[in-house]
């Protein structure tokens, strides 16, 4: 994941320097490094970000692989015994080699210079080093890996080493060396705020963007006001596409909202239609073309966010393929990464796919998932109200949302509303005192409900839920760490009356743990 994360680090980097740097005004221009292991030259998700980082071209992107050739089982050769380098070459990296990483810092410094002078291509520092180094009996062995050396040895170890200082006693020189660092640090603060005001000066509309959407990482007043709105009326569609029209309106006032899909955005309608493709000579684009990579997607989406540069990420496949990238949606969600998961063929309506692309238990389990907001809009009004909630969760909090559409066509419902979504559920068929209630209601079973509440004799109330989690929010908590207004206990006990009979409708597979859904 690390090494998948640096990637988007290092995308962003190119993103931000192609839209702001102009001539002698470079406001962007640093370096993005990362450390992996051999545990990462083996996980999928490093083979899938980094081909993609070679196909970008990254040149600023530089990463050390710390060749120890042990994991935990004992020598890598137990199960791993490829020629890395020569994988990375192919990928379209520069690979440099330091066959003594344990001592040769000049070395390792001289690898660095010479990949700084690789412009257009991502580059690889193979370093060759003992894990353990220093340690008289478990250097070069996997007791050094998952487990401490203990105090006898680390004592010997210093002794070895020659290291004449007590267990967390910090020499004078250390402190000397990071003093002398904050104070250039300083000094290139300084040169730079002198230079964006110069910036401000000469490129005023772009300053202003740049201050706003990158220094403040604030969204523009009234931003939500580019949403489309439907009336039931309208002639109703699939939420695959009022997704799209949702994404391009935000496209067209946020230009720090970029993204794209894993090689579905013909069917996932992802593309933005006021920008080109982010490729090796075209970084200022942001259609990005992940190619089939789910889980590299995720990952280099993740950190798009994670860079705290303002931008809002978000990246698309099928509701089944979530199964590919589940590690990096459970990741952003604890590192609170606002990545926008946008997912279509939600249910079992997939048309020509069948059986293994109908996602039927995918959205009850990603719900389980802590901090992540999945949400299931039922028809335009709502999938534009996601769209917001999604957007401002991003910016606001960078935390995470999922998102599910459908390819089958749904009507326009009363009473929805951006407003209406952004609580969690709300009434579609208004009922005063109901004799049954049918919740949950989400996605295209929504219109299930409606067509059934008016077939029904009696007094019956449809709730439509496009999301658990934001109905189900504290108010006193989110009061305090959330930007939108949850609702009070007793807006939820009007809408879901515990004494009146309820009925969920969700195509999907009954978990065992109704708690999910809540227990009204």
């Amino acid at each position: 994941m690390g090494i998948s994360n640096a990637v988007g680090l290092a995308a962003a980097e190119a993103h931000l320097a192609a839209v702001y740097n102009k001539p002698g005004m470079e406001l962007i221009d640093h370096y993005t490094y990362t450390i992996a292991g051999d545990g990462c030259m083996q996980e999928g998700i490093s083979h899938e970000a980094c081909a993609y980082a070679g196909h970008l071209g990254l040149g600023k992107l530089i990463a050390f692989y710390d060749d120890n050739g042990i994991t935990i089982d004992g020598h890598t050769d137990l199960s791993f015994t490829e020629d890395v380098g020569k994988r990375f070459e192919p990928y379209g990296w520069q690979v440099l080699e330091v066959p003594e990483g344990n001592t040769d810092v000049d070395a390792i410094r001289k690898a660095i210079k010479e990949a700084k002078a690789c412009t257009d291509k991502p580059t690889l520092i193979k370093v060759k080093t003992t894990i353990g180094f220093g340690s008289p009996n478990k250097a070069d062995s996997h007791d050094a890996h998952g487990a401490p050396l203990g105090a006898d040895e680390a004592e010997a170890t210093r002794k070895q080493l020659g290291w004449n200082y007590g267990e967390f006693e910090v020499p004078d020189q250390v402190y000397d060396t990071f003093r002398k660092h904050a104070k250039a640090g300083s000094e290139k603060q300084a040169a730079w705020n002198k230079m964006f005001k110069e910036y401000q000066e000469k490129e005023p509309e772009l300053a202003a963007q740049f201050k706003r959407a990158v220094m403040d990482r604030k969204l523009p007043e009234n931003w939500a006001d580019c949403l489309p709105k439907v009336t039931p009326e309208d002639k109703g569609k699939a939420t695959r596409l009022h997704s799209q029209d949702c994404l391009n309106a935000i496209a067209n006032v946020l230009p720090e909202f970029m993204g794209g899909s894993a090689d579905l955005a013909p069917s996932n309608m992802t593309l933005m239609k006021c920008t080109g493709d982010f490729l090796k000579d075209s970084y200022s684009e942001r259609n990005m073309r992940f190619g089939i990579r789910e889980f590299g997607m995720g990952a280099v989406s993740n950190a798009l966010s994670l860079d705290k540069t303002g931008i809002i990420p978000y990246c698309a496949t099928f509701t089944i393929f979530t199964d590919y990238m589940r590690g990096a949606i459970r990741i952003a969600a604890l590192s609170q990464a606002g990545s926008i998961f946008v997912t279509t063929h939600d249910s079992i309506a997939v048309g020509e796919d069948g059986p293994t692309h109908q996602p039927i238990e995918t959205l009850p389990s990603l719900r389980l998932i802590p901090d992540l907001t999945v949400m299931r809009p039922a028809d335009g009004n709502e999938t534009a109200g996601a769209y917001k909630y999604a957007v401002e969760r991003s910016k606001n909090e960078s935390r995470p949302t999922m998102m599910a559409f459908s390819r089958q066509a749904v009507d326009n419902l009363p009473n929805s509303s951006i407003e209406n979504t952004m609580k969690g559920a709300y009434e579609v068929i208004e009922c005063e005192k109901p004799e049954l209630i049918l919740t949950i209601g989400t996605g295209s079973e929504v219109g299930l409900c409606v067509d059934a509440a008016k077939k029904l004799d009696g007094q019956v109330r449809v709730v439509s839920m496009p999301s658990c989690e934001v109905f189900r929010a504290s108010w006193l908590w989110w009061a305090v760490v959330d930007s939108h207004v949850a609702q009070p206990d007793s807006y939820k006990s009007k809408l879901l009356p515990a004494d009146v009979p309820k009925m969920s409708v969700e195509a999907e597979a009954e978990p065992e743990d109704r708690s999910i859904f809540g227990n009204w």
